[in-house]
Parts: C-alpha cells; sequence; structure tokens
C-alpha cells in the first residue's frame, strides 16, 4: 500500500507503527482448533501464504487431519465487516486489507453458486446476504425472476457462434448521413487507410473508395500481405481476418459502406487518416471460449430452490393513525377518511406523510449566525411557522397489486428538497429509511375491507370495462367532432413546452377531443395524461383502452412519459415499448436518465428495468455504463437495496464481464488509495515547494510497487471499455495542485505501441453534474450534425464511479487559455489583455494549410460553445475553464456552475456576459485582420444557426433535465432550475422572436467582453500566475 505519510494504525500502510517495512503479523485459525500467528510478506499472495501457512503447520500437531492443500481456502472479515472468502488466490493481501489481520482456513465445500455470490458482492460493493437478510417478499421474488431469467441467458449465450457473440459484445459503432465537403477530404475521391497487420511490425498504406466494406477492405489488405511477403496465405482464407480500430477494442465487420463507420468518419472529418489492425478470426474465437468457460463453471447446475415466503402480516385495526417517536410519543388515534372510493383509487396510487413542528413566529434578527435554522419553515397561518422534522411516502397497492391492510412501520426521511414549498414530498421514494435506528418512526393501520384481499383488477377487466362504457354510450367518440376553432386551439396548447401548465378548462377540451388528438396530435399523449382523471375508474378504463390504440412515439418523445407525471402501470409500459426502437447507440445517449427514472418506479419489478437488463445483457457497452450508473449511486439509502439487486441481475446474465469490472473497481480502489496518501501528505505544507516535491516522489514510488503496477495495468478503461489500458507510464503521472488533489494518470494503450493517453481521477468532488453537461453537449453536436452543421464539440469522457469520485478523459495536445496567454506575456495581470497570444500559438502549431484549417476549427467550435454555455447557463467562465487543442478545437471544461448559478462576490456577479466571446477569440476568427468582415458574419450564422436548432428539440432538453430531478445534483433541485431552459431557448416565442432574443444576447457579450478579461486577470493574479 502507500508507503509513506499514512494513519499509522493502517496495519497495511508501510510506514505503520504495528509492522515493518516488508512484512505484517498474521493470525491464522485452523480447522483442527490450531492456532499460528506469523509473520508473512505485505505483497504475497493469498497463493503464497497458503503454502508458508501448509509449510509452518506441518509442524505443529494435528496436521495429519487438515487434509489436502487445494481443498481449502481463507477466510476473512474484510473492510464493510463482512465475511469474505478468499476464492481468487492470486490477490496479494495488501489488497484484500482485512479489517483486522486474522485470516481463518476453511475447507472447500462451497459450490458454485456461493463463489459466484461472494464476486458479486464484492464486485457491486454490497454483499448478497445483507438481500437474503432482508424480510420482503418483493426482493425475494424479484431475486428469484431474475435467476431465471440470467440463467437463461446465459445458457443462449453458450449456444451462440463466435460471430453472433461478436455481434452482441463489439456491435459495429455506425453513423449514417452525409458528410459536407466529403470530396475535399479525400485523396482524389479515395480514402487513405493505414494497415497494421497483428502480431507484425509491418504497415501498408492502402487507397480505397469511401464505399468499400470492410469485407472488400480485407481482402485488398491480405493481397496486399501476400504480394509483400509471399503466400504464406492465399486470397481464398480472406474470410479468416477481420479488422479492428488499430487502438481501440472495436471491430469493423458487417456489409457497410467503410465511410458510415464512426471511427473512419470521424477521421475523415477531423482529416485524420484511419489505422486499421488485420486480426487473424482465431484471436475472437479465443476470446469467446474464454467467456464460454466462465459461463460453464456457473450454470451447469441445478436451479436452487426460491427461497421461502415470508410469515403472513399480523392484522391490525380499522382505523389509521400515526405516531411519533422520540423523546416523548405522540399518539393520534384518528382515522383519516380520503374523499375516493376504493373502487377508483388509481394503481400508483401512494400516501404520502408529512411531520412538522408548529410554532410562534419568531422576530427577524439582525444576526444571521441561525439564518440555517429558517430554511425550510413555510408560514401556513398568521402568527405560526411551521418546521418540517420528517417526510415518507407508501403504496396504497403492494407490489401484487393487493390493497394494503394492517400494521405498517414508516421509518422517515429527514432530509428535504431545496427551496421547499410543501410539507409533502411525493417526487421522494416510497422506500422507508434503512437507518432505522436514528429515523423518526410513522406507526400506522390500513383497515381491511373483507376477509379476502382487495386486488386491483388485471388488465382484461380494464379493457372490459372500458367497452362496457363504450357501448352503454349514446355514440361513439368520432374523430372531428371538436370542429376548426377547436381544432387550433387544440394545436396551440400542444405546442406548449413541457413546464407549462393546463388549466381545468384545457384539460377539459383534450379530454374531450381525445380521438382528434391521437388522429392529428399523437405527440400530445403526456398532455392527455395529465388531463385524465385517475380517481374515476371510468376514465381510467377508456384511457387504457385508447392507449391501446395510440400510435407509436417517437423514443424521444416517449422518455417524458418516464417522468414523475406519469406514475401510470400501463402508461410506463408503453413508453418503453417505444424506447424498444432505440438503437443502442442512442438508448447510450440517454442511459443516464433512464438510470435515474428507475427512481420514480415504486415496484423492483417493473418494464423500464428488465429494458434495461435485456439491451445491456445483449450489449457489452450498454452493460458497462450501466454497471457504472448504478454503482456510483449504490451508498444511496434511498436506492441501496433497488440498484443492488439490478446489479446483481446484470452480472448473473453476463458471467463474463465481471472479471473485467472487478478488475476495474481494484484499479480505482488503488488510485483511491494513493490520492487519499497525497492529501494527508500536503494539507499542511501544499504551498511549500520541497514537501509537495516529496510527496510526489512518494506518489510515484508507490505507483512502481508490484501490487499497484499488476492492479493498474491491463485493465479496459471505465471511460471507454473499447480502450485497453496497458500500463501506466510512471514518470509522466502527477496530482494536481487544486484542494481534492486530483491524480493525472499517464497510460500506454496496448492497442498501438507508443500511444498513450491520459485520465484524471478525482476523489471528493461530485462529477454527476459535469456528467450531465457532458452528456447534453454530446446530444447538442449530435443534433447539430442532423441538421448538417458539424460545430467541432469535444465532449470528453466523464464517468462518476462512486460516492463523490470519478474519472475525467485528458483531451490530448490541448492547453489552457491561461497558459496560452502566459506563454506572450511574464506578467499575469497584462497577459489577460493580449489579443495576440492565442493566434500565434495557433500560427506556431501550424502553417500553412494547416493553419487555415485550425481557425477553422476554432470559428466552428467556439460558435457551439458560445451557444451551448448560453442556453445551458454554464457560469464560472475563467481562463483556466478554457481550453484550445493544437488543432484549433476550442472547448469549456469544469462544469460545477449550471442553469444560470453563476459565482458572486459581495452580492455581485461575477460574470456579466450570457457567454465568452472575447476580442482575442474575434481576432483568430478574423485571421488577425480587423476588417475581415466576412469571416465574422459566417461565426455569427454558425451561432444564430445552432441556437435555431436547439430551440427545435427544446422540448426534449427540458424532458432530459426534468428526468434528473431526483438525482440531488447541487443546481438541479426543482422545476424552477428548468425554467432557465425555457428562457434561455425563448420557447413560447417564435422563431423571429427568439432570433431578436439571441442576437442582443450576442451584442451583449461582445460589448462587455471587457469585464471577462478584467475576470481573467483577476484569477490570474489570484492564482499567482508569473
Amino acid at each position: 500500500m502507500p508507503p509513506a505519510m499514512t494513519d499509522i494504525l493502517d496495519i497495511w500502510a508501510a510506514d505503520s507503527q504495528l509492522s515493518n517495512e516488508d512484512y505484517v503479523t498474521v493470525d491464522f485459525l485452523l480447522p483442527t482448533g490450531i492456532y499460528i500467528q506469523m509473520e508473512v510478506p505485505r505483497e504475497a499472495t493469498i497463493q503464497h501464504i497458503k503454502l508458508l501457512l501448509w509449510k509452518q503447520a506441518s509442524t505443529y500437531p494435528l496436521f495429519a487431519f487438515l487434509g489436502e492443500m487445494e481443498s481449502h481456502m481463507f477466510e476473512c472479515v474484510n473492510q464493510s465487516a463482512v465475511h469474505e472468502a478468499l476464492e481468487d488466490e492470486t490477490r496479494r493481501l495488501c489488497d484484500v486489507r482485512p479489517f483486522l489481520p486474522v485470516l481463518k482456513l476453511v475447507p472447500r465445500n462451497c459450490g458454485r453458486a456461493e463463489r459466484l455470490n461472494s464476486k458479486i458482492g464484492t464486485l457491486i460493493g454490497k454483499g448478497l446476504h445483507e438481500l437474503d437478510a432482508l424480510q420482503d417478499q418483493e426482493v425475494k421474488d424479484f431475486r428469484v425472476k431474475m435467476f431465471r431469467i440470467s440463467e437463461e441467458k446465459m445458457q443462449r449465450v453458450q449456444m451462440m457462434t463466435w460471430m453472433e457473440w461478436l455481434q452482441s459484445c463489439f456491435s459495429p459503432q455506425l453513423e449514417n448521413g452525409v458528410i459536407d465537403g466529403l470530396q475535399e477530404k479525400l485523396f482524389d475521391g479515395a480514402l487513405k487507410v493505414i494497415m497494421h497487420f497483428d502480431q507484425s511490425q509491418d504497415t501498408a498504406s492502402l487507397m480505397v473508395s469511401p464505399t468499400i466494406t470492410p469485407r472488400e477492405l480485407t481482402e485488398q489488405a491480405v493481397r496486399k500481405w501476400i504480394t509483400t511477403h509471399g503466400p504464406e496465405e492465399d486470397e481464398s482464407s480472406c474470410g479468416e481476418f477481420l479488422l479492428r480500430v488499430s487502438n481501440k477494442l472495436e471491430f469493423l465487420y458487417g456489409e457497410h459502406p467503410l465511410i458510415h463507420y464512426k471511427y473512419v468518419r470521424a477521421c475523415v472529418i477531423g482529416k485524420d487518416t484511419p489505422h486499421l489492425t488485420l486480426v487473424h478470426c482465431g484471436m475472437v474465437q479465443a476470446m469467446f471460449e474464454k467467456e464460454l468457460s466462465a459461463i460453464g463453471a456457473v450454470v451447469n447446475r441445478k436451479t436452487s430452490n426460491p427461497p421461502l415466503p415470508l410469515p403472513p402480516k399480523r392484522r391490525g385495526v380499522s382505523s389509521l393513525y400515526t405516531e411519533s417517536s422520540g423523546r416523548s410519543e405522540h399518539v393520534w388515534n384518528h382515522t383519516l377518511d380520503f374523499d375516493i372510493a376504493v373502487c377508483d383509487l388509481p394503481r400508483m396510487a401512494r400516501l404520502c406523510f408529512a411531520i412538522y413542528a408548529v410554532m410562534d413566529k419568531v422576530k427577524k434578527q439582525k444576526s444571521t449566525k441561525n439564518a440555517h435554522i429558517n430554511k425550510y419553515q413555510t408560514i401556513r397561518k398568521a402568527g405560526k411557522v411551521h418546521y418540517p422534522i420528517a417526510w415518507v411516502n407508501t403504496m396504497v397497492f403492494d407490489y401484487r397489486g393487493h390493497l394494503k391492510t394492517g400494521d405498517n412501520i414508516l421509518h422517515c426521511w429527514s432530509s428535504f428538497p431545496d427551496e421547499l414549498e410543501e410539507m409533502l414530498n411525493p417526487i421522494g421514494t416510497v422506500r422507508t429509511n434503512p437507518y432505522t435506528e436514528n429515523a423518526t418512526a410513522l406507526h400506522i393501520y390500513f383497515p381491511e375491507y373483507s376477509s379476502c384481499p382487495v386486488v386491483f383488477p388485471p388488465f382484461d377487466k380494464i379493457l372490459e370495462k372500458a367497452a362496457e362504457i363504450a357501448r352503454s354510450s349514446d355514440c361513439l367518440p368520432m374523430v372531428g367532432r371538436g370542429g376548426k376553432k377547436f381544432h387550433i386551439e387544440l394545436k396551440e396548447i400542444m405546442e406548449r413546452d413541457p413546464l407549462s401548465q393546463l388549466c381545468e378548462n384545457e384539460k377539459d377540451l383534450i379530454w374531450t377531443l381525445r380521438y382528434d388528438c391521437r388522429e392529428n396530435f399523437p405527440q400530445s399523449l403526456p398532455k392527455l395524461l395529465l388531463s385524465v382523471k385517475w380517481s374515476k375508474h371510468e376514465d381510467m378504463a377508456q384511457l387504457q383502452a385508447l392507449l391501446q390504440i395510440w400510435p407509436k412515439l417517437s423514443p424521444r418523445d416517449a422518455l417524458e412519459l418516464l417522468d414523475f407525471n406519469y406514475p401510470d402501470q400501463y402508461v410506463r409500459e408503453y413508453a418503453v415499448r417505444c424506447l424498444k426502437d432505440m438503437s443502442d447507440d442512442e438508448l447510450s445517449q440517454y442511459l443516464l436518465q433512464l438510470v435515474q427514472v428507475l427512481r420514480y418506479e415504486p415496484y423492483y419489478d417493473c418494464a423500464l428495468t428488465r429494458f434495461l437488463l435485456e439491451r445491456a445483457q445483449t450489449n457489452r457497452k450498454i452493460g458497462h455504463f450501466l454497471f457504472w450508473h448504478l454503482r456510483s449511486e449504490i451508498h444511496m439509502p434511498a436506492v441501496s437495496v433497488q440498484f443492488s439487486l439490478i446489479l446483481e441481475a446484470y452480472c448473473r446474465g453476463s458471467i463474463p464481464h465481471i472479471e473485467v469490472l472487478k478488475k476495474q473497481v481494484e484499479a480505482l480502489s488503488k488510485l483511491k488509495a494513493v490520492n487519499e496518501l497525497i492529501k494527508l501528505g500536503t494539507i499542511k505544507n501544499a504551498r511549500k515547494t520541497k514537501e509537495a516535491m516529496l510527496t510526489k516522489e512518494a506518489m510515484l514510488t508507490c505507483l512502481r510497487q508490484t501490487g499497484f503496477t499488476e492492479t493498474l495495468s491491463d485493465l479496459h478503461s471505465p471511460l471507454n471499455p473499447s480502450v485497453v489500458l496497458s500500463g501506466i507510464n510512471v514518470e509522466k503521472c502527477r496530482y494536481m495542485d487544486s484542494k481534492m488533489k486530483p491524480l493525472w494518470i499517464v497510460y500506454n494503450n496496448k492497442l498501438l505501441g507508443g500511444d498513450t493517453l491520459g485520465i484524471i481521477f478525482k476523489n471528493g468532488d461530485d462529477l454527476r453534474q459535469d456528467m450531465l453537461t457532458l452528456q447534453i453537449l454530446r446530444l447538442m453536436d449530435l443534433l447539430w450534425k442532423e441538421a448538417n452543421l458539424d460545430l467541432r464539440i469535444v465532449p470528453y469522457g466523464c464517468l462518476a464511479t462512486g460516492d463523490r469520485s470519478g474519472l475525467i478523459e485528458v483531451v490530448s495536445a490541448a492547453e489552457t487559455i491561461a497558459n496560452i496567454q502566459l506563454t506572450s506575456s511574464n506578467v499575469a495581470a497584462a497577459a489577460a489583455f493580449n489579443k495576440d497570444a492565442l493566434l500565434n500559438w495557433l500560427k506556431e502549431k501550424n502553417s500553412g494549410d494547416a493553419l487555415d484549417r485550425a481557425i477553422e476549427e476554432f470559428t466552428l467550435s467556439c460558435a457551439g460553445y458560445c451557444v451551448a454555455t448560453y442556453v445551458l447557463g454554464i457560469g464560472d467562465r475563467h481562463s483556466d475553464n478554457i481550453m484550445v487543442r493544437s488543432t484549433g478545437q476550442l472547448f469549456h471544461i469544469d462544469f460545477g456552475h449550471i442553469l444560470g448559478n453563476f459565482k458572486s462576490k459581495f452580492g455581485i456577479k461575477r460574470e456579466r456576459v450570457p457567454f465568452i466571446l472575447t476580442h482575442d477569440f474575434i481576432h483568430v476568427i478574423q485571421q488577425g485582420k480587423t476588417g475581415n468582415t466576412e469571416k465574422f458574419g459566417n461565426f455569427r450564422q454558425y451561432c444564430e444557426d445552432a441556437y435555431l436548432i436547439l430551440r427545435r428539440n427544446g422540448n426534449l432538453f427540458i424532458t432530459l433535465f426534468a428526468l434528473m430531478l431526483t438525482a440531488g445534483l447541487p443546481e438541479l433541485t426543482s422545476v424552477k432550475d428548468i425554467q432557465y431552459l425555457k428562457d434561455s431557448l425563448a420557447l413560447g416565442k417564435t422563431d423571429e422572436e427568439a432570433l431578436k432574443q439571441f442576437r442582443q444576447k450576442f451584442d451583449e457579450a461582445l460589448r462587455e467582453s471587457w469585464t471577462t478579461k478584467v475576470n481573467w486577470m483577476a484569477h490570474n493574479v489570484a492564482h499567482n500566475r508569473s
């Protein structure tokens, strides 16, 4: 473990006072009752330690009764206070990190299922024994069902051919559409490809048609090899080879034109040469067979019996009351009657409770010392103030559709959302607080209505009710009954954004003309659903019948139906049916939101969960990111059980993926240990150069240790699973000089010798807001490209991997604006005002035609980020948060302030411009010529076109942010935050009005750009730039 400056009580730290440098004293407990204490190497593997123990045990009594060494394994109590079986004996003891240095030798009598359970528990960060211990029949039923589905999935994989497996795990990355100016980017209409040959250092340059297929390119490459090296292979063997992207584990196959593959297309647009490698199919077959053996070790066994059912619940009295437990108990023995018949209860009805204190109004005090106490107060009556204490929600029907009865104890949540307007929190979870010891408890009774359970009617009965209503009506609803006047009014309502509220008259109109909506405005389904009286079972039945004949929405439109406002089970199932039309790429684009809306699902087994698992288990890349999105939030009590269940189901259905993910989890654990070492060493002397150098040397020494180098080598990058990280380039690694001391880790790329890539590991910062912002930037880039506008956006990789930890991709060959400016001036204050610095830097990196291309790249990317940062309200835009690549692409980093939450000092906003457009940017755009109005006019047109394209998709952006409301992001806590998007996109205005508003903002950004330069100067001075 880290070699210096760690807690002296950490026995796994090399400098710990509890052990010497290389050895640690371990107590061994043998099944014969013998106790042995011995020193073992800190870096030793479990297998080596067992060999040492066996040699030592041979000198002790009862050794003959131990039997064979291979029939035993070690157990320990890990850092989570959980018994862990050390099945993988290649792990090092310092990586296992037992809570105490005690190892228990036990017979290896656990079966395959137990070993798999242990692996899954370690991988997801939550032992499966915790799920076993839950006295919850819903949990047990879900696990049994997922177990059966996952095993069937693994059996289907065993029946696949290697090509079918390749399509499942490494599906082709395709992108259709026309590339503007394609011929200009080619060589006389031909595409140049550099072909590498696997197991050889040789390369070949091929000039091919952009419409050539991978199979045809493979044939040309084989012929080239035969021509150069002789007939070791004949042309008939072309089918035995595949094309792989040289620096990724990404394959090109199928009958698609080469220009349609994402990698090739990106190279052509960026005027780079594609590098492809010819690999033998035997390599892919070997990968497949390795995975088959991993599956065979688990699924070839009898299915375990389902868990025993829970004992029946105790029945209570026919009343409902609440009880608050604290220092004093409060009992209200009062029946609560609700103005709704049982037959009208919606299937997804929930009861929301809040506990609050009522106090006399306190006079305002001048002191702000205790201002935080009043943060959530809401004055309900004159002279009284209500202070929220706790809240909890519970479903009226259980997961089987049975109306709840009897005794229920609900452990409440004490945290309230920001800007609380109501005491109740209906958008919150329906799960109770698992930390029962310190939680306020509500004790309630649901009455019994009969000796038999009251069950929500099955779907066929609902449709029968709708048919009965239709037959009893005087006339069937018909299309067109609203007339032209109502049709115009309906059209106006349907064009409103999702944040617009409907009045009761409008709801009545929509419901009356629901068949007109289906015929003429199918995308209006969300507004129709908001107009239904869900508390009338007749209306609910008619809606469900209408939903069966409603046209399918596009997947983008269907996303809105997964919002909290649409809780109905059948509506959400309809939305999932629409999502099934998504391609894998499109699903990956919205996966972040789809994981978050799982929070809105009241039951573990739902259509969305099954859909995500199905797609994740048939596409390894989707499975990779689903795993990390879930695991990064498993520490949150409200979703811990739900996300654990989904992760367990995924792992059981993707057994070969477990080892790949396990390697990543272990690597991140190592990086966290290094980061904590650095924080400890710099906490008192961060500004002292000598001590900082010692800390960096300790970091590098740590990374050179065998236990670290092995764990951090040969793993798939969590940021991009198609990239294989072969090993750390230790000499280039460092830590960054910011509060949380992020690690700058440089890796060698295994699939392309000599190529390196950088990753930033952060521990202590919540990256989820950055991840959301970058996802939206990626979507903007996609929408612009769909409209044939490529603004050269750089949406670099960012992934939250745990509680306030994660990874960020380092963009190669890029510098911050601050560093570029400082290269032309030794004075920090003056550097910010040097408008020539940026253009001169680009001239140093490029010349001739390359400089013209770099300026064009800068112009396009600057336009894209001007519009994107304005629309998203991205703040804190100082010169260290804006970077430029040597190729000219400008891009922004660090998105800690979004949706108009700009920094302020003494109540004054630091940023007084809508977006960053300084004169040195304009100087580059105009190629250094002050009067170059044509170039500037083009830039302005790019901005306006980009803005209008985003406006046309305004509802999609609002939906995506609305789906993230329960994620707990610091600057996205209520609908009021999303209102910023509505204002910046000028939704509700005509295109002409919106364009006028944007032009005003554009002119304002130019006019007030001097304030930006002043801020940049202050930033440079504050950070001791010289």
